[in-house]
């Protein structure tokens, strides 16, 4: 189980790569893998976006995310997570973060994957500031609309 948050770009499908060629080698349990990742959009409230700056807690971020984790092994059989988390200035279509989970079977897989993403959006400390086309700055107020599932967490 990892967490990592990075203040350089993410290549998500490099990064997955070599996590799985160097912690997931030779895991003949592993029947299922999910992977979201998440990119920045050049819209939000109906306004174009063209620079986010996203902030953290260092310490407290990996903190949260790490309970999250744990919140996620206890309702699904799961074998590895990793979040790749990114924080800095971000420019729109660059990745935000990766989540992936891997199991025996295909539904835990799927289902932690977006258990993780889910409270990742609602609970862990990232403050988004968005910069528009007109230079105007705002911070983000909200984070996740819609599903949540805080099931023995």
């Amino acid at each position: 189980m990892t967490v990592i948050i990075k203040d350089t770009p993410i290549n998500p499908y490099q990064d997955l790569q070599e996590y799985e060629e160097t912690k997931l080698t030779k895991n003949n349990a592993i029947g299922a893998s999910n992977i979201f990742i998440g990119t920045m959009r050049d819209f939000n409230e109906g306004d174009h976006v063209k620079l986010m700056s996203l902030e953290h807690y260092p310490g407290m971020t990996e903190k949260q995310l790490n309970k999250i984790i744990a919140a996620a092994n206890q309702q699904w059989a799961l074998i590895d997570i990793l979040i790749i988390h990114r924080v800095g200035d971000i420019l729109p279509n660059e990745p935000i973060v990766l989540v992936s989970a891997w199991s025996s079977h295909r539904g835990d897989a799927f289902d932690a994957c977006r258990f993780i993403m889910e409270n990742l959006k609602s609970k862990a400390p990232f403050w988004k500031k968005e910069r528009l086309i007109n230079e105007q700055e705002r911070w983000v107020i909200s984070n996740t609309k819609g599903y949540l599932t805080t099931k023995n967490y």
